[in-house]
């Protein structure tokens, strides 16, 4: 790799500078490693009396109901939200009425919290309503939502893989661009590993991810399955979920004991969204089995036109040294035999797509894709550049799929708004054919050298993102 004197400069330039504290006053150290921007010892995503972390959560009847979760100190005593249908003036306030608010205590490296969760109940379909969440001796700002229709309706969502590590720092612009492409999608679909919790403050990691979504989490439904880093290891090499998962996205809950805070369906506008729990599948195979036999259930009586599953490890894996034989023995048998439309993961820190199809382009079984958003990046492996009908390395992306009735379209885009991927499924009947965007770009492969990455199988491992010191010499 030569470096010239401008790319040794804007190198020098991406690095966190600290500047030489002042005669007496206190040093703020950087932490040496971790995701997140916050320095030690300073407490950005402690919880206040003003509320935070506000998101919409989906609920079995979209067009009826609407649930909201949000954060606080614990100086709020009595949660309550309020709610009024939207209107063109700010007269709606005189409409308002007062819901009560259920709440739950949740302790993190940054001290206890409160997470209340309301459920707004008997909405007219297809309305936009105005709410706000109650804080300790506040209000957060007005906001704003529409409830789906009855039947079924056009919509368009966003897809997103990994975030992972420095959701601040750079997974927020993969979601502002998402959202700039697509303005009026209605749901916003996280395949899982949205934080790392693995070093560091893991609420910091919540805060910053929560700053990346933006007001988008509180005004656009979120569908969240979980990934491996929801998960962290006792001492006994125990895995159990973290609690901000179901405390922040406590919603839906008609999966299977015990799997309720993390396995759950919805029926939006005509799609069935589905997410399963690959991690607690993959740790015990009772548990894949037990989904196995729900997924058979719900499926079996589904009513929606098309049909999305999202879990966090992938059927047919991308990445070098991974493969999760138990998903495709327990799960793709049930998921080709109802013929469930798109699969959405992640966990391998690439982007692949694979799927079954005839030569006159009749699809049989799933879409199978992987992405990733964050900055944290894996290598291929040879069978994925020899199976995936579509893969990239070092590429950060977004999803968006429009949906109407006889048509669903993909596209995967770059974050610099770049098309990667596409294609279009048409249906008719039980029938499904396929076809590919044309002219897409060149297949994208880790561009770093060898000898520059800090592991063999990884083309940037995120981490040198917050390195004190460049990891080569200039």
């Amino acid at each position: 790799m030569k470096l010239t004197l401008f790319s040794c400069a804007m190198l020098l330039v991406s690095m966190p500078l600290l500047a030489a504290p002042e005669m007496g006053a206190p040093v703020i150290k950087a932490q040496a490693k971790h995701y997140t921007m916050v320095p030690e010892q300073l407490s950005r995503y402690q919880a206040s009396a003003f509320p935070d972390r506000i998101i919409l959560i989906p609920t079995t009847q979209p067009a009826h109901s609407q649930t909201v979760n949000w954060r606080t100190n614990t100086g709020l005593l009595k949660p309550e939200a309020e709610i009024a249908l939207a209107q063109s003036g700010p007269g709606f306030v005189w409409q308002s009425s007062r819901v009560a608010a259920t709440s739950q205590s949740i302790q993190t490296e940054n001290g206890l919290a409160l997470q209340h969760s309301v459920t707004f109940r008997d909405l007219k379909p297809d309305t936009q309503y105005v709410y706000r969440v109650k804080g300790a001796g506040t209000w957060s700002e007005w906001l704003q939502f529409r409830t789906a229709t009855t039947g079924f309706a056009p919509f368009s969502f966003i897809y997103f893989g990994d975030a992972q590590n420095h959701n601040k720092s750079q997974v927020s612009r993969v979601m502002r661009e998402a959202l700039l492409t697509r303005p009026r999608a209605k749901l916003m679909l996280h395949a899982g590993d949205l934080v790392s919790s693995r070093e560091g403050n893991h609420d910091n990691e919540w805060g910053e991810w929560f700053d990346a979504l933006g007001w988008a989490g509180a005004m656009l439904n979120q569908f969240i399955t979980p990934g491996n880093h929801e998960y962290v290891e006792d001492e006994q090499e125990q895995h159990h979920l973290v609690p901000q998962f179901a405390a922040q996205f406590n919603g839906l809950r008609n999966g299977p004991a015990p799997l309720q805070d993390t396995v759950y369906y919805t029926d939006y506008q005509g799609v069935r969204f589905i997410s399963l729990n690959s991690m607690a599948a993959l740790q015990d195979e009772a548990m894949a089995k037990l989904q196995a036999q729900w997924l058979k259930q719900v499926l079996g009586n589904n009513p929606a036109r098309w049909t999305v599953v999202t879990y966090h490890h992938p059927m047919f894996s991308v990445s070098q040294g991974r493969d999760n034989p138990i998903l495709r023995q327990h799960w793709q048998p049930v998921l080709d035999q109802f013929s469930v439309d798109l699969v959405l993961q992640g966990h391998d820190h690439t982007y692949g797509r694979v799927s079954q199809q005839a030569r006159n382009g009749q699809l049989s079984g799933a879409v199978y894709i992987v992405s990733v958003a964050g900055p944290k990046m894996y290598l291929s492996s040879d069978t994925s550049r020899q199976h995936m009908q579509r893969l990239a390395e070092d590429t950060q992306l977004f999803q968006l799929i429009d949906i109407t009735e006889n048509e669903l379209k993909y596209q995967a885009l770059t974050v610099t708004g770049e098309l990667y991927d596409g294609f279009v499924i048409q249906k008719q009947g039980k029938q499904r054919t396929l076809k590919e965007a044309a002219n897409l770009p060149a297949t994208r492969l880790c561009g770093t050298p060898a000898e520059l990455r800090v592991r063999a199988n990884r083309c940037w491992n995120s981490t040198e993102f917050n390195l004190p010191a460049l990891p080569f010499n200039l």
